[in-house]
């Protein structure tokens, strides 16, 4: 009889695109796989249009949240647990399975009140309240990040999962052959400022890039978020720069095999994808998120020479100027990057926490 596991992860790609290549991974192990989600995130979309039946959950986070929120937490908390409580005993799951969002909390608590085996997945240098809680209880717990716990979790480094399309893509020297022996070849340029936009990169990577003189101006292409489209389209063209400016990209792996080059957030899922693919960025990691916990991810990369950080309230047309003109001029420099970046890749991420899970389950 094929084992059934229960996936829990919500609310933004980061969390949503690692568990759905762990599902993948875990189905092609002869898994029965269900999800754990809620409707306002973006599990609600992509987990039915994979394939993956989904149980919803009334939950939200705390951190950061109103007077209103907070007030209405201990009931909302109270359905949440009930609800997953229902969900787990009328599925009863083999394993549950945390790839962090709020909905892993009650499904988390629930799975261990219920003497269900546990494990969870922390994708950020820094885990979030939700993991250190679980990470207590669990079975087994990896990290996207070494170090991210401390010893006594004896959490695994396993790497933060990426798309199967993403991780399949060629080495950089196999990418750029064609490109570096091309005299007059205009570097290419992505922006990425996630999905809901980042207003900062709107405004100040266009300046920059004016400054550069015309002729080593790159090919742009700048993710802008729906919210700030027209904001950033208003930026460029104050600027008199030229880009492609779009609200959304929707094929990533045509998108980083595109590139030259990157000035990016630094969530962790993004910091994985240019890993594994061999991307030279520029980090500018987003400044409010909880614990700081970009800035630690940035530094992973950062510290293997595999790209640049620059905080937020450094940002500015003259210092993004700097690093941008030292990679657009020099192809070697942005070579040894992107393979450097390749080199802290953990492919096998899903694959390990999918063999993992499907051991539990059989001990």
């Amino acid at each position: 009889m094929a084992p059934r596991i229960a996936v829990m992860a919500g609310g933004t790609g980061g969390h949503v695109f690692p568990a759905l290549a762990v599902a993948h991974a875990l189905r092609a192990r002869g898994a029965e796989i269900f999800w754990m989600g809620t409707r306002a995130g973006l599990e609600a979309r992509l987990v039915p249009e994979q394939g993956f039946e989904i149980e919803w959950l009334q939950v939200q986070g705390l951190r950061g949240k109103g007077f209103k929120t907070l007030a209405m937490a201990p009931w909302r908390l109270t359905v949440a647990l009930r609800e997953a409580a229902e969900v787990l005993r009328r599925r009863a799951p083999d394993l549950v399975l945390g790839m962090g969002g709020f909905v892993s909390g009650p499904g988390g608590l629930m799975a261990w009140r219920q003497g269900r085996r546990l494990v969870i997945q922390e994708q950020n240098s820094v885990p979030g309240m939700t993991n250190q809680w679980l990470a207590r209880l669990a079975d087994r717990v990896f990290e996207g990040f070494p170090g991210s716990f401390p010893p006594a979790r004896a959490a695994v480094a396993s790497g933060n999962p990426v798309r199967a399309e993403i991780a399949a893509l060629p080495t950089p020297i196999e990418r750029w052959a064609g490109r570096l022996a091309e005299d007059g070849h205009r570097v290419r340029l992505f922006v990425l400022g996630g999905s809901l936009g980042a207003r900062a990169l709107n405004q100040m990577v266009p300046q920059a890039l004016a400054r550069l003189p015309e002729e080593l101006r790159p090919e742009v292409r700048h993710q802008a978020g729906e919210r700030t489209l027209e904001l950033a389209r208003q930026a460029y063209g104050d600027a008199g720069v030229q880009a492609d400016i779009q609200p959304f990209v929707a094929d990533m792996a045509e998108a980083y095999a595109w590139a030259d080059l990157m000035i990016c957030r630094a969530g962790a899922l993004t910091v994985a994808e240019i890993a594994a693919v061999g991307v030279p960025a520029i980090f500018v990691p987003f400044p409010y998120a909880v614990d700081d916990h970009q800035v630690g991810n940035a530094e992973y990369l950062v510290r293997a020479g595999a790209a640049k950080l620059l905080l937020e309230s450094d940002l500015s047309a003259e210092t993004l100027v700097e690093p941008l003109k030292m990679l657009l001029t020099d192809p070697a420099i942005r070579l040894k990057m992107a393979e450097a970046a390749r080199a802290k890749a953990q492919p096998s991420a899903a694959a390990r926490i999918a063999d993992a899970c499907m051991e539990l389950v059989a001990s």
